[in-house]
């Protein structure tokens, strides 16, 4: 599979859906692992017949799920004194807390939607969610459709790349940027808008 997810296939060999769903599941409330990988990875052996590539698809998504819900309760159960003390082990120093608190609490929904697009905050928003008071049932709901708009296109990335796929990952990464770089500008100018039809909206009824 190439020097980029060569070392995974040991990994697959000897656990195979187990390493998916560890994987992915652990990389949910934020220990550092490879779940992107993982679920390329396998969706390359399901290319070859050594794995069933929509079991893969949903053991992933079912892992990110669970484990961004373990990491909602870790926020909220053990809320800021834990993230104060622990933080810093996840990438959460107090300060960068702080500011991603308030964009869940205004923008909770959507943040959680593309969180696991974005490495970072697709290991800590669940965290963070919890730790900000967001309604579980809305994080459950939201988290369950951004990890389904996430494994599936990974995994599929894998099963249709097969032998090319470490090629094809380089320049995935390559414009990986570029992809956040629109959907957060799609997100501030659908904020924008909202914010200033609210305001147009209200000073039209003072």
């Amino acid at each position: 599979m190439g020097d980029v997810l060569g070392p995974l296939a040991a990994v697959l060999d000897r656990y195979g859906y187990l390493a998916v769903l560890g994987l992915v599941f652990v990389e949910g409330f934020g220990l550092p692992a490879p779940g992107q990988l993982i679920l390329i990875a396998a969706g390359a052996y399901a290319s070859t017949g050594r794995l069933n590539v929509v079991l893969v698809a949903v053991l992933g998504w079912a892992a990110a799920t669970a484990g961004d819900n373990v990491g909602f309760a870790i926020g909220h159960f053990g809320g800021r004194p834990l993230l104060r003390r622990f933080g810093r082990y996840v990438l959460l120093p107090e300060h960068r807390l702080r500011r991603a608190e308030d964009m869940f609490q205004r923008h909770g929904a959507k943040l959680v939607t593309v969180a696991r697009f974005v490495d970072g905050l697709r290991q800590t928003n669940g965290v963070i969610a919890g730790s900000a008071g967001m309604p579980w049932w809305q994080f459950l709901t939201f988290n369950a459709l951004g990890a389904a708009l996430w494994a599936g296109p990974w995994v599929t990335v894998g099963y249709l790349a097969g032998r090319h796929l470490n090629d094809l990952y380089q320049r995935i990464r390559h414009y990986e940027l570029y992809v956040i770089g629109v959907v957060t500008v799609a997100v501030v100018a659908f904020v924008v808008y909202r914010t200033l039809r609210s305001r147009s909206a209200n000073s039209n009824t003072a």
